[in-house]
């Protein structure tokens, strides 16, 4: 009878016995700056390799309660601005010797439960984007010792999290300056989640703004920070011809893109003339001359660099660090 049971992976016992040294040995052999001379080193890696032989990182972590893998809960694979800080994280993070571990959530969800999970892998810190912390979990985590990083979000308590954002209220009110400085009376705004503290702010001052200049308070709109929801909430705004807007304020570059293609399209609108468009993120794609979206920027590369010089303990005193960017003007506005 065959046995087709999976063979038995090797263990460190297994790479002792053929390099001929002790099970501590092959330990420090596979611990980073552990005393252990380079002969040494080189024999037991040869005996790792003959057998397929990797350490257990995650076994090793919980042993000694710390590691140095850093949790990362993402809600937005849809989003180029999120996907593009991910991959800025992965490569800061490794230049400081940590790894991620990846956990995913649905678009802006409150991920206490993941976070929980979280924890139990003994990471070393916990990053978030795109999704939401209650206050009571972030307070845990920082009695806990574990840094935890909002990536452009805020949480209610700004003692209870580390955050970095790009300046939303700056970006804003420029928006809203720009639309005004070019003769845009009929303004709308669309927002992500009524419940995205990045939202709210860029929302609030871009209304601020057009208060300050005397102009009336901008029509509303939800996207849900999504295309399928900026298409429809585009449609809602420019079903009648009587009093559709001559200006959009997308909350992200995402939603923007989706406005534009759905006005083309299905009203025949001309982006730029009809209506101004403009966004927020600065993503890839909204310097394509197709869409020569109007946006501010975030600079992401900053920003994922004052989340990592926090979790390595290199960082200021703050709580919440706010990256300036800039208005990029282009064809839509």
């Amino acid at each position: 009878m065959v046995n087709s049971s999976p063979p038995r992976p090797p263990t460190a016992h297994d790479v002792a016995r053929l390099a001929g040294v002790s099970q501590s040995a092959v330990s420090r052999a596979f611990t980073e700056g552990a005393s252990v001379s380079a002969k040494m080193r080189a024999k037991i890696v040869a005996a790792a390799n003959e057998l397929g032989y990797r350490p257990n990182i995650l076994a090793r972590s919980l042993n000694k309660q710390s590691s140095n893998v850093v949790g990362v809960v993402f809600g937005h694979f849809d989003n180029p601005f999120f996907t593009l800080a991910l991959d800025r994280f992965a490569e800061q993070l490794a230049l400081n010797g940590l790894r991620m571990l990846l956990f995913t959530a649905g678009p802006n969800a409150t991920v206490d439960e993941q976070v929980s999970e979280l924890l139990s892998y003994q990471v070393s810190a916990v990053i978030l984007m795109a999704v939401n912390l209650s206050s009571t979990l972030a307070a845990e985590c920082a009695r806990s010792g574990i840094p935890v990083v909002m990536f452009n979000r805020t949480v209610e308590d700004d003692h209870a999290a580390f955050a970095v954002t790009g300046d939303n209220a700056a970006g804003a009110a420029a928006i809203a300056e720009r639309f005004v400085a070019t003769g845009r009376h009929r303004i709308a705004f669309m927002a992500g989640y009524d419940d995205s503290s990045t939202s709210r702010q860029r929302e609030a001052a871009f209304r601020d703004t057009l208060s300050r200049l005397r102009m009336p308070a901008p029509r509303r709109v939800v996207g849900h920070y999504s295309r399928a929801g900026a298409m429809e909430a585009t449609r809602s705004l420019f079903r009648t011809t009587a009093d559709r807007p001559d200006a959009l304020f997308c909350a992200n570059d995402l939603m923007a893109i989706a406005a534009i293609e759905t006005m083309r399209a299905e009203f025949g609108v001309v982006i730029g003339r009809d209506c101004a468009v403009a966004g927020f993120d600065d993503i890839p794609m909204a310097a394509w001359p197709s869409f020569s979206l109007t946006t501010y920027s975030q600079p992401v590369e900053r920003m994922v660099a004052h989340a990592v010089a926090f979790i390595s303990g290199d960082a200021t005193g703050a709580s919440h660090i706010v990256v300036g960017g800039e208005l990029v003007l282009r064809e839509s506005a």
